[in-house]
Formats: C-alpha cells, sequence, structure tokens
C-alpha cells in the first residue's frame, strides 16, 4: 500500500516538473547570455559556471525551470541537513509521535532508520503534504517558468525580517538569493556526504 502511494506521487511529480523541451522557435528569448549571468548565485571563486552550455541551448523558460529547480533542492538539502544534525544530536520533541511510538525512541536511530520505525500513516501524511505543496506551487500564475525578468518565483516576497513587511529590492536582494544559493549548495553537498557515509560505510572519512 505505502509503496503503491509513493510510487504514484512520484510518476506524478516527474511528470508534472519535466525540464521542458528545447526551443526551436524563432522568437527573441526573454533571457539573453547576458541576463543568465547576471542570474543570482554566480559568486567568487567560481563565477560563471557553464561547461556544457546548457544556458545557450536551452528555452528562457528550461533556465527558469532549472533556477526553481536549484532553489527547491537546496531548500529541501538543508532542511534536511538541519533535521539530520538535529537527530543525531538525539533532541527530540516531548510527547507521543503516536499511540506506540515516541520521539524519543526514533532520536536514538539513525535517520533512515528513524524514517523505517515511522507509523506507515505518519508517512502518508508526509508524503501527502509535500504533494500538495507541489500541486500548489505549479497551480500558482504566473507560472515560475514564464516569471520572465522577475527576482524571484511569483510565490516567493523575499522580506527584510520575519517582521518586517518591507521587500528587499536591488543589492540587498541580490545579497539575500546569494547567500541563500550558497547555502543551500552547500547543503546539497553535506546531505551528499552523510547519505554516503549512511549506505557505504567508510566513504567519507571524516565522518564515522
Amino acid at each position: 500500500m505505502f509503496r503503491s502511494v509513493v510510487l504514484a506521487l512520484l510518476v506524478a511529480s516527474a511528470s508534472a516538473f519535466a525540464p521542458l523541451p528545447v526551443s526551436r522557435r524563432a522568437a527573441a528569448p526573454t533571457i539573453t547570455m547576458n541576463s543568465v549571468q547576471d542570474m543570482p548565485g554566480i559568486q567568487a571563486p567560481i563565477g560563471f559556471f557553464d561547461p556544457v552550455g546548457y544556458s545557450t541551448t536551452v528555452s528562457p523558460e528550461a533556465m527558469l525551470w532549472f533556477r526553481a529547480a536549484e532553489l527547491k533542492h537546496s531548500r529541501v538539502a538543508m532542511l534536511a541537513f538541519v533535521g539530520w544534525c538535529v537527530n543525531g544530536a538525539g533532541w527530540h520533541f516531548p510527547g507521543q509521535l503516536s499511540s506506540s511510538v515516541k520521539f524519543e525512541d526514533l532520536a536514538g536511530l539513525a535517520p533512515r532508520d528513524a524514517w523505517e520505525a515511522c507509523p506507515e500513516e505518519g508517512k502518508l501524511q508526509i508524503i501527502g503534504f509535500i504533494g500538495v505543496l507541489e500541486t500548489v506551487t505549479e497551480l500558482i500564475k504566473p507560472h515560475y517558468t514564464k516569471a520572465g525578468k522577475s527576482a524571484s518565483p511569483p510565490m516567493i516576497k523575499p522580506r527584510k525580517g520575519y517582521f518586517n513587511p518591507a521587500i528587499l529590492e536591488g543589492a540587498e536582494l541580490l545579497a539575500a538569493q546569494n547567500k541563500e544559493l550558497s547555502n543551500g549548495r552547500l547543503a546539497m553537498i553535506g546531505m551528499m556526504g552523510f547519505s554516503a557515509a549512511l549506505y557505504w560505510p567508510g566513504s567519507v572519512p571524516v565522518l564515522p
């Protein structure tokens, strides 16, 4: 049952988020090589990095899809990295996760084992919630691949603080976007290291 639901959600997500095809139309693109090089995330010491040449071969919509995918993976990786560290440190919520499982029981397990120990109903709730978020993101208009020159996907409005309604603009916005992308890229590398150490013991010398 659980595996069938997971498979169905993965198939639906794959069809919804497949990258857009290369454009063969003669219409002028909304994103040029210059505007690609002006996108957030191009920072020292690497600078502009496109060894395969995607920015010169894919459509403008595909470039926006790649950026949205990078942001999504970055944010998920940052949450996963923090969650992995919290679980490894043994920190947990008080009380019961379900009638038969305590949060304390999961805190003493490796992340993979903690997930396996979760009740099936809890796993379905988590995966269902993720599916709802993905669906809502796809339904927001204009679609994030049609955002044009917008600095962020249309559902994102970067603010100056948690309680400050002012929207970031200009150099402040660029600095915040660069920080988020840098932290997200590092978190993705970190999660790859954690995963490798878990599934292939000894593959990451600095991790037990």
